[in-house]
């Protein structure tokens, strides 16, 4: 099975094919991944074009999608998942939505309990916490790094990753192990079980976890003259 991983849920525009197997690992066939949280959109597509160009594949030889669907910022958020969605339409293949955090998850590798820890901007962090086998069972949520330390103790985390983790590892007082951003392996092992077995997608919904900063302008100010 030929899978497309696309995440632009943090500053890492990243695009992959990947080979997946029931009797094997999966294997990356090709890849590229830029940390540019300005370039999404400017980025993303000829990524996945080089990325299918070291594989040796056309977009019609994919057979799906997985796809970063946050918790991350508005605007690089949507530029995975409307790139997504086009091709999905497109090459009538299914796209199916990745949490980013479990990709992170997934790819730090199971063993301890684990707090994946992103970027969220407003001196805030995404977050999530994971069991010894990897599973989700807190989160995504969206805090203060000083205001997740008091948690730490109720979640029972005993090491971190992703970005957040790293640049917030003083406050957090966690080491820190994985990547620091998702990346196609990550993607594709999320969504593993739902790609092996083709079951039917969930609804390609991003996680924002809050409002965005742009809002619709009030009404204009009358101006009366003196």
């Amino acid at each position: 099975m030929l899978v497309l991983a696309i995440d632009t849920a943090t500053a890492s525009v990243t695009a992959g094919v990947v080979a997946l197997a029931d009797d094997a690992p999966p294997r990356v066939l090709g890849q590229r991944v830029t940390v540019d949280g300005m370039a999404h959109g400017e980025l993303l597509t000829p990524h996945v074009t080089d990325a299918l160009a070291d594989a040796g594949l056309r977009p019609a030889d994919l057979d799906a999608i997985a796809c970063g669907v946050g918790p991350g910022p508005f605007t690089g958020l949507r530029a995975g998942m409307v790139t997504a969605a086009a091709l999905g339409h497109g090459l009538s293949i299914p796209v199916y939505p990745v949490c980013t955090l479990d990709a992170i998850a997934v790819e730090a590798g199971g063993g301890s309990p684990l707090l994946v820890v992103t970027d969220a901007r407003r001196r805030e962090v995404y977050w999530a916490a994971y069991d010894g086998a990897g599973r989700r069972v807190e989160g995504p949520g969206v805090a203060r790094p000083a205001d997740l330390v008091g948690r730490l103790t109720e979640l029972g985390v005993t090491q971190s990753a992703g970005h957040g983790a790293d640049a917030h590892a003083d406050v957090l007082g966690l080491p820190v192990v994985g990547p620091a951003h998702p990346t196609p392996l990550g993607l594709v092992g999320a969504a593993r079980l739902a790609l092996l077995s083709r079951a039917a997608p969930g609804p390609l919904t991003p996680l924002y976890l809050r409002r965005p900063d742009a809002v619709e302008p009030g009404a204009r100010k009358r101006v009366t003259r003196p």
